[in-house]
């Protein structure tokens, strides 16, 4: 198992977007619903796009604080940063109150950006039992997907 698992992330690596690569525009809803496209965000100055799992993650959770600590210097440098989630926007307007963020969280439903990317993975049945032992995805993401995107910024 943990190999098969190994070797997807390795896929994911190798055709994830790279610097350089050109980003696909795409038109995603924040936590109040209101539709945010890449191409506008642009025409301000560089974007940081940052996928996290979502709240339920406790790693998550930990890099959405590291970015947050880091917005005056985003904000210096004329960068705007965006934290892309598979959850619902309900789910990641609860998460922007508790952390107090001060950044844009996009809700991706069904990972369609993050597969956009190539950054979205498949769970293992292993992992789909555990996650859903834990917390069922579909409440969070409202769709019965099995697939994450991997944390990437």
């Amino acid at each position: 198992m943990q190999q098969k698992f190994e070797n997807g992330i390795k896929e994911i690596s190798l055709a994830a977007l790279k610097v350089g690569d050109k980003a696909p525009d795409f038109k995603l809803n924040n936590s109040p619903g209101e539709p945010v496209k890449l191409s506008r965000l642009l025409k301000t100055g560089p974007v940081i796009l940052s996928w996290y799992r979502g709240g339920w993650c406790p790693y998550c959770n930990i890099q959405l604080r590291y970015l947050q600590r880091y917005m005056p210097h985003f904000i210096a440098a004329g960068v705007t940063l965006v934290a892309v989630s598979p959850e619902l926007p309900d789910k990641s307007l609860t998460k922007i109150e508790k952390n107090e963020l001060k950044f844009e969280v996009l809700s991706d439903c069904n990972n369609e950006v993050a597969r956009k990317f190539h950054l979205a993975f498949t769970l293992n049945d292993d992992l789909v039992e555990i996650y859903n032992d834990f917390h069922k995805l579909e409440t969070y993401n409202g769709v019965s997907s099995i697939k994450l995107p991997v944390s990437a910024t």
